[in-house]
């Protein structure tokens, strides 16, 4: 078996443009849209959007490889480094904090230019103890193979099936220094064709010990940001990735062996992405009805426990919500929490449903 990068020159991709352009076409058509129709908004509108979004974003990123981080401390970060008040600060870990500063490095410093430092950064940023898990890996540079070749493997030790085995560690500095000067240089490629090679590419690579899928969507938000020419995201590849999970790693694969024809990776990426945009209406809307809600109620006075609970019960919230929620997010007593849901109740913002145990508390229509 072949895998893609023993082919002569095989970065030098080609594809079918015949099978992509109604693809590329409708993509435009629909980032056109929403852009066009958050750049109506206000400034705070667009900002608690991209809070969201980028929140989101890397939530999903984490998820694909398994790790499962807290939404409210990403959020409590993203909201700092962007300068968005939303009523009070998390403690931030600092492998959080890492996986923040690259995601937004990426996305809001978007026309800087690649560089070998700029990467080694992002890589040291997610693994900031210089350990993945229980083992060391290597930091500040790219892997070296000293314990064997860096492999893509599934299924118990004795009977593990190797998925894919990356180029041996001796090609990635030239490998690499190719792949940033393709990032770098202007081109006629399209920006979101561009997006998905400089994806594919990375992967191909494996240039890490690990976190090489994080860095590689995060190279995609990058060049998805050029496409838009915006440091606001109101939209989620990740999201989307994480939703198609193993179709994404079978394609992945597929496209890793055989020939230099990446057509059918182009159309699963670009596919995923339109589904992507159209899906960034859930989002948006969901922001739009918020500022909307806090528009109608200007002139009620609220205390910052009231706001902190609203906000958070108007973006994704898990479950009901209740005294014991309400007491636990503001960390005050079940009295305090009582007080303010009455309040909320009696200026008709919540209001009350169920009985005994299933009590808590909804938006008042």
């Amino acid at each position: 078996m072949k895998y893609i990068y023993q082919n002569a020159d095989w970065h030098k991709f080609i594809w079918c443009g015949e099978k992509i352009q109604k693809l590329l076409f409708e993509i435009k058509k629909t980032q056109g849209y929403l852009l066009g129709k958050m750049d109506s908004l206000g400034f705070d509108v667009k900002h608690n959007a991209l809070l969201l979004v980028l929140t989101e974003n890397i939530i999903k990123s984490s998820e694909i490889e398994g790790q499962i981080l807290d939404k409210h401390i990403v959020r409590s970060s993203v909201a700092r480094h962007l300068g968005v008040d939303i009523g009070g600060e998390i403690t931030v870990s600092r492998d959080v904090e890492g996986v923040v500063e690259m995601m937004l490095d990426a996305t809001q410093n978007y026309t800087a230019k690649m560089s070998k430092e700029r990467l080694i950064g992002w890589h040291a940023a997610l693994f900031p103890t210089g350990f993945s898990g229980m083992y060391k890996i290597n930091i500040g540079n790219y892997r070296t193979d000293e314990l064997g070749p860096m492999q893509v493997v599934s299924g118990y030790t004795g009977n593990e099936k190797v998925h894919y085995e990356a180029p041996k560690a001796e090609l990635l500095e030239d490998g690499m220094n190719e792949l940033i000067n393709y990032i770098n240089e202007e081109k006629e490629t399209d920006f979101l064709i561009q997006a998905a090679i400089v994806h594919l590419w990375f992967v191909v690579l494996h240039p890490f010990d690990d976190g090489n899928g994080r860095i590689a969507r995060a190279l995609t938000d990058m060049i998805l940001a050029r496409s838009d020419d915006s440091k606001f995201r109101f939209y989620s590849m990740s999201a989307q990735i994480q939703k198609n999970r193993k179709n994404y790693y079978e394609i992945l694969e597929k496209t890793q062996k055989g020939s230099t024809d990446i057509t059918n990776w182009l159309i699963w990426f670009l596919e995923n992405l339109l589904i992507a945009i159209q899906s960034s209406g859930e989002i948006t809307d969901k922001v739009i009805q918020k500022a909307v809600f806090w528009q109608k109620n200007s002139l009620l006075v609220f205390n910052e426990r009231q706001i902190k609970v609203l906000n958070r019960y108007m973006d994704n919230f898990e479950g009901n919500l209740t005294t014991t929620k309400w007491a636990k997010m503001c960390s005050c007593s079940q009295d305090t929490a009582t007080l303010d849901i009455n309040d909320l109740i009696d200026k008709k913002i919540l209001k009350k449903t169920g009985k005994g145990r299933n009590t808590h508390y909804v938006l008042a229509k």
